[in-house]
């Protein structure tokens, strides 16, 4: 794989998979991961990315260990994860840390989960 992907938690699925030796497996909204509040916090993003050919891959996240806060009573969102899955089997899950550059074998799956958004103002009761 040459070149390098920036940015790539805005991507399009489409232009990576066309850009890149890379096959977009999940791509969709990380439902609960926003913080409650009057007005919830914003959803996250799953995304799972299969690599096509071996290649380096770093990550440099933020929020996988301090939730993003809420504000005015409400509630934090739910931090982000990285995760490994060689050859994509759910079973050989790794954890990854937010900073990090790995070696990567055709077939092996990069999931990333971002980070929810914080909720403003206290949550209506019942929540």
């Amino acid at each position: 794989m040459s070149g390098g992907v920036t940015n790539s938690r805005n991507s399009p699925i489409e232009v990576l998979d066309r850009t890149y030796l890379m096959r977009g497996l999940r791509y969709r909204l990380r439902r609960g991961s926003g913080g409650a509040g009057l007005a919830p916090g914003g959803e996250g993003i799953e995304r799972d990315l299969q690599v096509l050919e071996d290649c380096t891959v770093s990550l440099i996240t933020e929020r996988r260990v301090s939730q993003p806060w809420g504000l005015a009573g409400g509630e934090p969102g739910a931090v982000g994860e990285n995760w490994l899955l060689p050859g994509g089997l759910e079973r050989l899950e790794k954890s990854l840390p937010d900073k990090c550059t790995l070696r990567l074998k055709s077939g092996d799956v990069v999931r990333m989960l971002t980070p929810g958004g914080g909720g403003w103002g206290p949550p209506p009761s019942g929540s």
